[in-house]
Protein backbone atom coordinates (compact mmCIF):
# COMPACT_ATOMS: atom_id res chain seq x y z
CA UNK A 1 0.00 0.00 0.00
CA UNK A 2 1.67 3.49 -1.03
CA UNK A 3 1.73 6.03 1.72
CA UNK A 4 -0.93 8.45 2.21
CA UNK A 5 1.45 11.07 0.78
CA UNK A 6 2.12 9.13 -2.51
CA UNK A 7 -1.35 8.15 -2.75
CA UNK A 8 -1.75 12.68 -3.92
CA UNK A 9 -1.92 13.53 -7.05
CA UNK A 10 -1.59 17.46 -8.07
CA UNK A 11 -3.51 18.56 -11.03
CA UNK A 12 -1.87 20.80 -13.30
CA UNK A 13 -4.03 23.08 -14.73
CA UNK A 14 -2.14 25.71 -16.65
CA UNK A 15 -2.15 25.69 -20.52
CA UNK A 16 1.61 27.12 -19.81
CA UNK A 17 4.37 23.98 -19.92
CA UNK A 18 7.31 25.94 -18.03
CA UNK A 19 4.34 26.93 -15.17
CA UNK A 20 3.51 23.56 -14.86
CA UNK A 21 6.87 21.90 -15.19
CA UNK A 22 8.06 23.80 -12.34
CA UNK A 23 5.15 23.22 -10.33
CA UNK A 24 5.81 19.22 -10.59
CA UNK A 25 9.33 20.33 -9.75
CA UNK A 26 8.60 21.94 -6.56
CA UNK A 27 6.09 19.35 -5.32
CA UNK A 28 7.54 15.77 -6.51
CA UNK A 29 8.99 15.13 -3.25
CA UNK A 30 6.18 15.30 -1.22
CA UNK A 31 3.21 13.83 -3.89
CA UNK A 32 3.06 10.80 -5.59
CA UNK A 33 1.77 11.82 -8.83
CA UNK A 34 0.36 14.48 -11.35
CA UNK A 35 -2.75 14.82 -12.99
CA UNK A 36 -2.76 16.78 -16.54
CA UNK A 37 -6.37 18.06 -17.95
CA UNK A 38 -7.58 19.25 -20.93
CA UNK A 39 -6.37 23.01 -20.41
CA UNK A 40 -2.88 21.33 -20.40
CA UNK A 41 -3.38 19.23 -23.10
CA UNK A 42 -5.09 21.09 -25.63
CA UNK A 43 -2.26 23.81 -25.30
CA UNK A 44 0.25 21.38 -25.34
CA UNK A 45 -0.11 18.41 -27.31
CA UNK A 46 1.03 14.72 -26.49
CA UNK A 47 4.62 16.26 -26.22
CA UNK A 48 3.53 18.52 -23.61
CA UNK A 49 2.32 15.28 -21.41
CA UNK A 50 5.34 13.18 -22.11
CA UNK A 51 7.83 16.01 -20.77
CA UNK A 52 5.85 15.29 -17.55
CA UNK A 53 5.76 12.17 -17.88
CA UNK A 54 9.30 12.28 -18.18
CA UNK A 55 9.95 13.99 -14.42
CA UNK A 56 9.32 10.44 -13.09
CA UNK A 57 6.18 10.47 -11.24
CA UNK A 58 3.44 8.61 -12.19
CA UNK A 59 0.52 11.03 -14.57
CA UNK A 60 -2.81 10.90 -14.62
CA UNK A 61 -4.21 11.90 -17.97
CA UNK A 62 -7.43 13.18 -17.02
CA UNK A 63 -9.33 13.61 -20.84
CA UNK A 64 -12.67 12.23 -20.35
CA UNK A 65 -13.11 10.25 -23.62
CA UNK A 66 -16.43 10.28 -24.76
CA UNK A 67 -17.57 9.33 -28.67
CA UNK A 68 -18.41 6.89 -30.61
CA UNK A 69 -16.21 3.33 -29.85
CA UNK A 70 -13.75 3.39 -32.71
CA UNK A 71 -12.73 6.80 -31.47
CA UNK A 72 -12.71 6.73 -28.23
CA UNK A 73 -10.51 3.30 -28.34
CA UNK A 74 -8.10 5.22 -31.05
CA UNK A 75 -7.77 7.87 -28.41
CA UNK A 76 -6.89 5.97 -25.49
CA UNK A 77 -4.22 4.09 -28.19
CA UNK A 78 -2.74 7.58 -28.85
CA UNK A 79 -2.78 8.23 -24.85
CA UNK A 80 -1.21 5.29 -24.63
CA UNK A 81 2.06 6.29 -26.35
CA UNK A 82 2.36 9.24 -23.89
CA UNK A 83 3.45 6.99 -20.86
CA UNK A 84 0.73 7.80 -18.48
CA UNK A 85 -0.33 5.62 -16.07
CA UNK A 86 -4.00 6.23 -15.70
CA UNK A 87 -6.16 7.47 -18.09
CA UNK A 88 -9.90 8.19 -18.06
CA UNK A 89 -13.12 8.14 -19.97
CA UNK A 90 -16.82 8.87 -19.20
CA UNK A 91 -18.97 6.12 -18.27
CA UNK A 92 -22.02 8.00 -19.79
CA UNK A 93 -20.28 6.58 -23.35
CA UNK A 94 -21.98 3.12 -23.13
CA UNK A 95 -20.83 -0.66 -22.64
CA UNK A 96 -19.40 -0.82 -25.95
CA UNK A 97 -17.07 2.56 -25.90
CA UNK A 98 -15.88 1.53 -22.03
CA UNK A 99 -15.11 -1.59 -23.51
CA UNK A 100 -13.30 -0.62 -26.36
CA UNK A 101 -11.45 1.89 -24.35
CA UNK A 102 -10.03 -1.37 -22.19
CA UNK A 103 -9.15 -3.43 -25.08
CA UNK A 104 -7.27 -0.37 -26.79
CA UNK A 105 -5.57 -0.30 -23.41
CA UNK A 106 -4.75 -4.05 -22.78
CA UNK A 107 -3.65 -4.30 -26.68
CA UNK A 108 -1.31 -1.21 -26.50
CA UNK A 109 2.18 -1.56 -26.13
CA UNK A 110 4.16 -1.21 -23.39
CA UNK A 111 3.06 -0.44 -19.57
CA UNK A 112 -0.79 -1.35 -19.69
CA UNK A 113 -1.63 2.34 -18.32
CA UNK A 114 -5.31 2.29 -15.75
CA UNK A 115 -8.36 2.89 -17.45
CA UNK A 116 -11.08 4.68 -14.97
CA UNK A 117 -14.67 6.07 -15.70
CA UNK A 118 -16.07 9.12 -14.64
CA UNK A 119 -19.74 8.53 -12.72
CA UNK A 120 -20.61 12.28 -11.94
CA UNK A 121 -18.79 15.37 -12.24
CA UNK A 122 -17.80 16.80 -8.75
CA UNK A 123 -19.25 20.18 -9.80
CA UNK A 124 -22.73 18.25 -10.44
CA UNK A 125 -25.39 17.97 -7.62
CA UNK A 126 -28.90 16.19 -8.15
CA UNK A 127 -30.26 19.66 -9.42
CA UNK A 128 -27.73 19.55 -11.92
CA UNK A 129 -28.73 15.73 -13.35
CA UNK A 130 -32.33 16.99 -12.97
CA UNK A 131 -31.59 19.66 -15.21
CA UNK A 132 -29.92 17.38 -17.94
CA UNK A 133 -32.49 14.79 -17.68
CA UNK A 134 -30.18 12.38 -15.92
CA UNK A 135 -31.68 9.55 -12.81
CA UNK A 136 -30.62 10.72 -9.38
CA UNK A 137 -30.00 10.94 -6.83
CA UNK A 138 -26.45 11.87 -8.06
CA UNK A 139 -24.98 8.99 -5.00
CA UNK A 140 -27.14 6.38 -7.17
CA UNK A 141 -26.28 7.40 -10.61
CA UNK A 142 -22.68 7.17 -9.45
CA UNK A 143 -23.78 3.15 -8.39
CA UNK A 144 -25.12 2.52 -11.39
CA UNK A 145 -22.39 4.21 -13.84
CA UNK A 146 -19.34 2.69 -11.83
CA UNK A 147 -21.15 -0.92 -12.17
CA UNK A 148 -21.28 -0.38 -15.80
CA UNK A 149 -17.62 0.51 -15.51
CA UNK A 150 -16.36 -2.77 -13.88
CA UNK A 151 -18.78 -4.92 -15.95
CA UNK A 152 -17.11 -3.63 -19.38
CA UNK A 153 -13.17 -4.70 -17.66
CA UNK A 154 -12.76 -1.02 -16.46
CA UNK A 155 -10.63 -0.34 -13.66
CA UNK A 156 -12.20 1.86 -11.30
CA UNK A 157 -14.21 5.09 -11.67
CA UNK A 158 -13.43 8.59 -10.88
CA UNK A 159 -15.68 9.83 -7.68
CA UNK A 160 -17.01 12.26 -5.02
CA UNK A 161 -15.23 11.47 -2.08
CA UNK A 162 -18.83 11.23 -0.89
CA UNK A 163 -19.45 8.14 -3.01
CA UNK A 164 -16.69 6.77 -1.70
CA UNK A 165 -17.74 4.14 1.16
CA UNK A 166 -21.24 3.27 -1.01
CA UNK A 167 -18.47 1.94 -3.33
CA UNK A 168 -16.36 0.23 -1.51
CA UNK A 169 -19.21 -1.91 0.23
CA UNK A 170 -20.40 -2.75 -3.88
CA UNK A 171 -17.34 -3.17 -5.38
CA UNK A 172 -14.26 -4.32 -3.42
CA UNK A 173 -11.04 -3.56 -2.44
CA UNK A 174 -9.68 -3.64 -5.58
CA UNK A 175 -11.29 -1.20 -7.93
CA UNK A 176 -9.44 2.01 -8.32
CA UNK A 177 -11.25 5.21 -6.21
CA UNK A 178 -9.80 8.68 -7.65
CA UNK A 179 -11.14 11.50 -5.47
CA UNK A 180 -10.97 15.07 -6.98
CA UNK A 181 -13.13 17.57 -5.06
CA UNK A 182 -10.06 16.86 -1.99
CA UNK A 183 -9.55 20.21 0.13
CA UNK A 184 -7.45 20.49 2.78
CA UNK A 185 -8.96 22.28 6.14
CA UNK A 186 -7.37 25.53 5.32
CA UNK A 187 -8.66 26.24 2.11
CA UNK A 188 -11.80 27.69 0.27
CA UNK A 189 -13.58 24.56 -1.94
CA UNK A 190 -14.32 26.79 -4.98
CA UNK A 191 -16.67 25.54 -7.87
CA UNK A 192 -16.72 21.87 -6.12
CA UNK A 193 -19.98 21.02 -4.53
CA UNK A 194 -18.98 17.34 -3.16
CA UNK A 195 -15.66 17.79 -1.35
CA UNK A 196 -14.19 16.37 1.90
CA UNK A 197 -10.63 17.15 3.40
CA UNK A 198 -7.94 14.71 2.34
CA UNK A 199 -7.68 12.62 5.85
CA UNK A 200 -11.62 12.25 5.47
CA UNK A 201 -11.22 10.71 1.93
CA UNK A 202 -8.34 8.40 3.19
CA UNK A 203 -10.27 7.17 5.94
CA UNK A 204 -13.12 6.59 3.67
CA UNK A 205 -11.33 4.31 1.12
CA UNK A 206 -10.09 6.24 -1.43
CA UNK A 207 -7.20 5.39 -3.48
CA UNK A 208 -5.92 8.38 -5.29
CA UNK A 209 -7.02 11.84 -4.27
CA UNK A 210 -5.99 14.76 -6.72
CA UNK A 211 -5.57 18.09 -5.37
CA UNK A 212 -4.77 21.76 -7.59
CA UNK A 213 -5.27 24.83 -6.51
CA UNK A 214 -4.66 23.90 -2.65
CA UNK A 215 -1.28 23.60 -4.02
CA UNK A 216 -0.79 25.13 -6.84
CA UNK A 217 -2.49 28.14 -6.09
CA UNK A 218 -0.40 28.52 -2.52
CA UNK A 219 2.05 31.06 -2.15
CA UNK A 220 4.59 28.54 -1.99
CA UNK A 221 3.33 25.43 -3.74
CA UNK A 222 6.47 22.97 -2.09
CA UNK A 223 5.35 24.25 1.37
CA UNK A 224 1.70 23.57 0.50
CA UNK A 225 2.45 20.06 -0.38
CA UNK A 226 4.52 19.55 2.67
CA UNK A 227 1.69 20.72 4.44
CA UNK A 228 -0.18 18.42 3.15
CA UNK A 229 1.99 15.16 3.28
CA UNK A 230 2.73 16.11 6.97
CA UNK A 231 -1.24 16.09 8.08
CA UNK A 232 -1.61 13.23 6.33
CA UNK A 233 0.93 11.42 7.92
CA UNK A 234 -1.57 9.84 10.68
CA UNK A 235 -3.69 8.67 8.18
CA UNK A 236 -4.50 4.95 7.17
Amino acid sequence: MPSPKERVYVALDTPNLDRALAWAAAVGDHVGGLKLGLEFIHANGPAGVERVVALGLPVFLDVKFHDIPKTVAGAVCAACRTGAAIINVHAAGGPAMLEAAARAARDAPGARPKIIAVTVLTSLDDDDLAATGQQGPVGEQVLRLAGLAQECGLDGVVCSAHEIGALRRRFGPDFLLVVPGIRPSWTESGDQKRVMTPAEALAAGADILVVGRAITQADDPAAAARRLAAELEGAP
